[in-house]
């Protein structure tokens, strides 16, 4: 179940990808996009009943331990409210103290909220949640200038198929990780695609050069698995965007400019 999970979820991004390009989407042809996904990844979705019950059971029992945590917290800070107010009244240092001991306990519980609405679960980046809740206004438009990265692993499918999806997801955490050290925002995307926001205060020079000096590093090293030995390596697109861009236009730039960059790469590294 949880395999069929994660290879769903990967065709669900590149579906969503390949549907946000349209101008219109009707269920049928996002349901031809799915095949067509599906298909690719060698992966027929038996039991779709069954597995949309699951899924769907899931999300329901998330969404409603999210709403308890969330009114639990509510409650506690209007408690808390409350007292301190009492507190300041009566000069009760004492009850201040306890109010100030119970709010920092809560601020904790609530990053550790924030943490679960918008962390990629497997590699514990940013989701699109997260980048949409932090860098887009009405849905649509981007509310800051910046850079946008848009970064996907090449023969990452040859790398499931040919070692199996835990080793994919091992490589995914990796890569994760090696990115975390630009120190700026990344966004786990889609399957293998990650998204790395730059302030408007870094160049695409040298945004560009970080991310070949890694690209270089990552090369250099082998990978091991199953005592097999494999080399991993990723293509990126750089863009600007600026305030009230289109989100999806920007992503599309900057996918226009990854292709280009992972046909430039594909003649140099031609497998894993």
């Amino acid at each position: 179940m949880e395999k069929e999970k994660e290879i769903l979820q990967i065709i669900t991004n590149e579906t969503i990808d390949a549907s946000e390009k349209l101008n219109i989407v009707t269920p049928s042809i996002y349901a031809s996009l799915f095949a067509k996904f599906a298909q690719q990844h060698n992966q027929p979705i038996e039991n779709e009943h069954n597995l949309s019950y699951e899924l769907l059971k899931d999300e329901c029992a998330t969404l409603t331990e999210l709403q308890n945590q969330t009114s639990k917290s509510t409650n506690i800070l209007s408690k808390n409210t409350n007292r301190a107010i009492d507190a300041i009244k009566e000069k009760n240092e004492t009850l201040l103290q306890e109010v100030l001991k119970e709010t920092e306990s809560l601020r904790r519980e609530i990053n550790k909220l924030k943490e679960s609405v918008y962390h990629d679960e497997l590699t514990h980046t940013y989701n699109r949640k997260w980048l949409h809740d932090n860098y887009v206004k009405n849905s649509t438009y981007l509310n800051q200038n910046g850079i946008l990265v848009l970064l996907d692993l090449n023969y990452f499918k040859i790398i499931n198929d040919t070692y199996g999806h835990i080793i994919g997801d091992k490589v995914l955490i990796f890569i994760a990780n090696r990115l975390k050290n630009i120190e700026h925002n990344i966004v786990r995307y889609g399957g293998d695609e990650f998204i790395i926001l730059f302030p408007e205060t870094i160049t695409i020079e040298n945004a560009r050069k970080f991310l070949e000096k890694l690209r270089d590093d990552i090369l250099s090293k082998k990978l091991k698995a199953h005592k097999e030995m494999f080399t991993l390596s990723f293509s990126f697109g750089i863009t600007y965007f600026q305030e009230n861009d289109n989100l999806s236009q920007v992503i599309d730039n900057a996918d226009k400019n990854m292709y280009e960059d992972k046909i430039h790469i594909k003649k140099k590294i031609t497998g894993i």
